[in-house]
């Protein structure tokens, strides 16, 4: 794991120029958040690409299926909490029914939007996309995987959800990463306890495996980055070694990654498992890491559940 430290969003704006020069027939839609989203730098590259709604996100929504209806490969921005929340039913039923070409790949997700509070802090987004038909779930654990993750939707026809954050995070993937639907990555192999662990969690899912090697506990840690499709295989051949489960996630633990997990374990192979999330909460102001340790989503509250899973 790298010690430099980039946020997800970093990966958006540079991408879609990158997609654009490939040749694919990207536009982005924005609602006047396009220097937070740094989709801004596509629209300073390629004006005719980015298109400014204004604070608008249900139309946003909207515009990109109708873009998608004409050819394109419409791609979202705003804040998770407005271009996920406020848009949802443009999402399910202009997009998702239609199943149209759009890319719903909003910033600023989870607690480590930090200082703006509870009420710009989305911690259900994960909950309400995967529910969708037709709706694929990444989220990206670090900028190299957002950036294949950017390339994987507009290379795959269809409706998708990226999150992506406004913290810079570690690197836990090499540059160049692709990136496999429905594929999780065993990032580190162990053989006392899985942590399964998405988007900033990857990272203190790492750290907690280090705490616990100093003990003598051997964690295996995966990054889940395909929420929807799931990888069933790779779920199930880790604990099968492992024996039990910790999942990881910046986001409630009502209907997220631990409920997709627990989902699938239930009914192929029932697995000792404790859920490190939001408690059915919502957030609060501070910087991303007091809010990190705050909620018991650090390494030593994951260390601390494969702890009581192996005792």
């Amino acid at each position: 794991m790298s010690v430099e430290k980039k946020a997800t969003r970093a990966a958006y704006g540079e991408t879609l120029i990158e997609l654009v020069e490939q040749g694919h027939n990207i536009v982005a839609i924005e609602a006047d958040l396009s220097g937070s989203t740094t989709t801004k730098k596509l629209g300073e590259a390629y004006p005719d690409r980015l298109v400014n709604v204004g604070i608008a996100e249900q139309n946003m929504t909207d515009i990109a299926a109708g873009l998608a209806a004409t050819g394109r490969i419409a791609f979202t921005g705003s804040f998770a909490v407005f271009g996920a929340g406020r848009a949802y039913e443009q999402i399910r039923n202009t997009v998702c029914y239609n199943n149209y070409d759009v890319k719903i790949a909003p910033t600023h997700s989870g607690i480590t939007v930090g200082p703006d509070g509870g009420s710009h802090q989305m911690v259900e987004d994960i909950a309400l996309m995967r529910a969708l038909p037709r709706m694929r779930v990444l989220v990206p654990a670090d900028y190299a995987s957002a950036k294949a993750a950017i390339a994987l939707a507009a290379k795959t026809p269809g409706p998708f959800y990226i999150r992506l954050g406004r913290a810079a995070v570690p690197q836990v993937h090499e540059g160049g990463f692709e990136l496999e639907l429905g594929k999780a990555y065993v990032l580190r192999e162990g053989s006392d306890v899985t942590l399964a662990a998405c988007g900033i969690e990857v990272a203190q899912a790492l750290e907690a495996a280090e705490i616990l090697a100093q003990e003598g506990i051997s964690a295996e840690v995966i990054d889940m980055v395909s929420v929807k499709p799931i990888d069933v295989d790779t779920l199930v051949g880790s604990v099968a070694k492992t024996g039990r489960i910790v999942t990881c996630e910046e986001h409630s633990v009502l209907g997220g990654l631990g409920s997709a997990i627990s989902e699938v374990l239930s009914e192929v192979r029932p697995t000792p498992t404790r859920r490190i999330g939001m408690a059915d909460c919502f957030g609060t102001s501070g910087s991303p890491d007091e809010l990190i340790s705050y909620f018991n989503l650090d390494a030593e509250s994951i260390a601390q559940a494969a702890r009581e899973l192996v005792g």
